[in-house]
């Protein structure tokens, strides 16, 4: 009798651990790091100490050299807000190509780079890519930024001018000052909302915001912001994320494009309309908002000796939506 009823209760046993582990399994698979260990960048990965704050950080970065003939030039990459260095692969391959040594930094709190609790600043991420040039032996470079890292590339441009040769925007937030028209919410009240996020929210989100046609491609950028959402150390990461949304709705640079005295370019996406904040003003403000159709133009205007290239029936990232144009307008005006 006892046989009898130890046989089903084996098998009862062995049967939900097959389901523990398949499920453990599965979620492994789906789960991403909040310092991306699971993401394969293009190039090798290095740190770069930094000391804040009572804490030792570390800033990942790329360090990639021409493939070709080198020319003597350096061109350095700073990424959005919601990317690190791995959505810039075949612009770093482009520049390499035709001779540029290129950095790539992960911005702490980004990517690879640590997750710090800290007060984040588009100042203090200057003098801290600033500090990895002078490391790395690099007086001078060209400077393209995404996004967020628009924003913090024109911070650099304004703060260091002798070391900035060229100052290159693509599609940069901050082409308005947000907080004129988005409304206020602390750094905790955006946090409740960052710890709501989940793939299919993102991936929705993606093709509203990012791209005029979502392509399979794109499930990559999906696969990665998603796969973070499901790391233990998500609320981590949902706390870094709003105090850099903060660090952006604080911090404007619009009113200071007319100080920049460096050769600039503007890469834009026509049909972009991302606004900080979209979410929290009426379908009738986001009409009048986030028109980089416009934007773009005036901003353009604001820039001594500035330039302008347009991409048609093009989104928020040029370099992956129209990626052959994007290119060959990057290294013409290089």
């Amino acid at each position: 009798m006892l046989r009898k009823i130890i046989l089903p209760f084996s098998f009862s046993l062995f049967l939900l651990l097959t389901i523990t582990v398949s499920s453990f399994s599965q979620q492994n698979a789906d789960t991403i790091s909040t310092t991306l260990e699971g993401v394969k960048y293009g190039y090798p990965i290095k740190y770069y100490p930094i000391h804040t704050e009572g804490q030792d950080l570390r800033m990942a970065y790329m360090d990639v050299l021409p493939t070709q003939l080198n020319n003597g030039r350096t061109v350095v990459l700073f990424h959005g807000k919601n990317f690190g260095g791995y959505y810039w692969t075949n612009v770093i391959k482009a520049l390499t190509n035709r001779g540029f040594r290129v950095i790539v930094p992960d911005q702490i709190g980004f990517g690879k780079s640590s997750k710090a609790y800290i007060h984040y600043s588009f100042h203090q991420m200057s003098k801290w890519n600033k500090g990895l040039l002078d490391t790395l032996g690099i007086k001078r470079a060209s400077v393209l930024g995404h996004s967020m890292g628009g924003m913090l590339a024109t911070r650099f441009a304004l703060l260091y001018p002798e070391i900035t040769e060229k100052l290159l925007l693509e599609n940069p937030i901050g082409l308005e000052d947000y907080k004129t028209f988005i409304p206020y919410i602390n750094t905790e009240e955006q946090y409740k909302t960052e710890l709501k996020a989940t793939s299919e929210s993102i991936r929705k989100y993606y093709q509203s915001s990012y791209f005029t046609i979502w392509k399979p491609e794109y499930e990559e950028l999906v696969r990665i912001a998603g796969g973070i959402t499901n790391s233990g150390d998500f609320s981590r990461f949902a706390k870094v994320a709003a105090m850099t949304y903060t660090m952006i709705y604080e911090q404007p640079v619009v009113y200071e494009f007319y100080n920049l005295r460096v050769p600039t370019i503007l890469f834009i996406g026509r049909e972009d309309k991302t606004i900080l904040g979209k979410s929290l003003i009426s379908p009738d403000q986001q009409a009048i908002h986030g028109q980089y159709k416009l934007l773009g133009k005036q901003t353009a205007a604001k820039i001594p000796g500035s330039k302008i290239i347009e991409f048609e029936a093009c989104g928020h990232i040029p370099h992956i939506e129209v990626p052959t144009e994007f290119t060959v307008a990057l290294l013409g005006s290089l």
